[in-house]
């Protein structure tokens, strides 16, 4: 049921399509049915779409447990890849109170990379008067990672001495901001050609993996978020205080079957005998994140750093250049 509609309703639209999982050639450009909404759903016509890595696992369907979790076992049980949007409110369902048509949103929906997805209410927030749809559009889902990270998990507070692991990426690129914006010291580790992106988001110190060794016992941390997903626990562990905290965010190294999952189950183990603490999440998609982003982001503490657009048709081509880790920060599709 649907209690508001803007404009004509039209019955397709251009859209990005995948029938089978694998690299970036099975996405195809291609006109679909427009989507409907549930009662408690919004329609967004997007105007702007983040690309972030979950997306890139969901194409590939790895590690294999995802599609044993209900994602589709031989093929995506969803055809229209792509979750981080920012928009304009197109239809609301008629449970929805918190928006209207015409509104202007950002969160996470399904099929983002089409002109229009749907979202449920509760996964959606008024978009930042300060941004242009492309800078929200890769906010939600990277910058509620870094969120979560650093507070639910991290218990970040000020005066602590970070250290964040893969600063250059998306989700580390929002969590050097967060954390000097929570009064944290930060250190951040990428690679040599990146170095200047990470002293440009405000890390106090930067470090260059390829020759550079965090874990030397020169200093110790009291909270490392480990974005890069494949150091030894026993590395993140000397780099730590005495009881400091780890929070693994990534895990691309584990192989096809689970990922970085051993390592992440084996941390949370490991966790109960020792002094440090060692923790791993599923970051939760929720507004009231999206809503402590904006104020953070309205005072001018949080400002997205995209590498590059792609308008719709060159997915395949921006997935290609996240799959090779050549992205600075982050990308996003134009629609």
């Amino acid at each position: 049921m649907v209690s508001e509609q803007l404009g004509p309703v039209t019955a397709h639209m251009p859209a990005i399509v995948q029938d089978a999982y694998g690299d970036a050639s099975v996405l195809r450009h291609q006109r679909i049915a427009r989507p409907e909404v549930a009662d408690d759903e919004v329609l967004v016509r997007v105007h702007a779409a983040g690309l972030d890595r979950g997306t890139w696992h969901l194409m590939a369907g790895k590690p294999y447990l995802m599609r044993i979790a209900g994602l589709g076992f031989r093929r995506p049980k969803a055809r229209v890849p792509g979750r981080d949007l920012a928009g304009t409110v197109e239809t609301v369902g008629s449970a929805v109170t918190r928006f209207a048509v015409g509104d202007e949103v950002y969160g996470i929906g399904r099929g983002s990379f089409a002109e229009y997805a749907v979202a449920v209410e509760g996964k959606l927030a008024s978009k930042p008067a300060s941004l242009s749809f492309e800078q929200a559009a890769v906010v939600p889902i990277s910058a509620g990672t870094a969120l979560q990270a650093l507070t639910d998990h991290g218990r970040i507070a000020a005066g602590q001495r970070v250290l964040i692991i893969g600063a250059s990426g998306g989700v580390g690129s929002y969590a050097i901001q967060l954390a000097k914006a929570f009064g944290a010291d930060v250190t951040g580790v990428a690679s040599t050609a990146k170095l200047d992106l990470v002293r440009s988001l405000g890390a106090d110190r930067v470090l260059d993996y390829t020759r550079d060794d965090y874990a030397d016992g020169t200093d110790h941390y009291d909270l490392i978020l480990d974005i890069a997903g494949n150091p030894k626990l026993s590395r993140l562990r000397r780099a730590l205080t005495p009881t400091g905290t780890a929070v693994l965010v990534g895990g691309e190294d584990g192989g096809n079957l689970t990922g970085g999952m051993n390592r992440s189950l084996r941390a949370l183990v490991l966790s109960l005998f020792v002094g440090q603490r060692l923790a791993w999440f599923v970051a939760k998609e929720r507004a009231g994140d999206l809503e402590q982003l904006t104020e953070l982001i309205e005072a001018g503490q949080v400002t997205p750093s995209i590498d590059r657009t792609y308008p719709l048709d060159q997915v395949p081509d921006a997935m290609r250049q996240l799959a090779s880790g050549q992205v600075r920060g982050k990308a996003v599709i134009t629609i």
